[in-house]
């Protein structure tokens, strides 16, 4: 059974810093690209991030470009985001997902995505 599990978020003020883990298990983590896609309050979902199976390419949304770092570690099955400089803009469910292939060109559409975390709430807040 295919699991994303994911951990971290929560509320910090404008600024601030948090990061998100996404633990992967139930499949060959290390041969799918993953990505990160938020949902803010009352509006659809957005792709953020993803980075491709090898970890050496990561894609961002133009507004958390130079802002947020998506990583993974294929010997721990485990995606991170990590979100810098935090603005109440930001404030949303996070949510991993696992691509259908190794990498892609296609990130933003979302029905290239065959299992979702749970989701994580992050709030930016003063």
């Amino acid at each position: 059974e295919v699991k994303l599990v994911q951990s971290g978020g929560g509320l910090v003020q404008p600024g601030g810093s948090l990061r998100l883990s996404c633990a992967a298990s139930g499949f060959t983590f290390s041969s799918y690209a993953m990505s990160w896609v938020r949902q803010a309050p009352g509006k659809g979902l957005e792709w953020v991030s993803s980075i491709n199976s090898g970890g050496d390419t990561p894609t961002y949304t133009y507004s958390v470009k130079g802002r947020f770092t998506i990583s993974r570690d294929n010997a721990r099955n485990t995606l991170y985001l990590r979100m810098n400089s935090l603005e109440p803009e930001d404030t949303a469910v996070y949510y991993c997902a696992k691509y259908i292939q190794p990498t892609g060109s296609s990130y933003f559409r979302l029905y290239n995505y065959d299992a979702w975390g749970q989701g994580t709430q992050v709030t930016v807040s003063s």
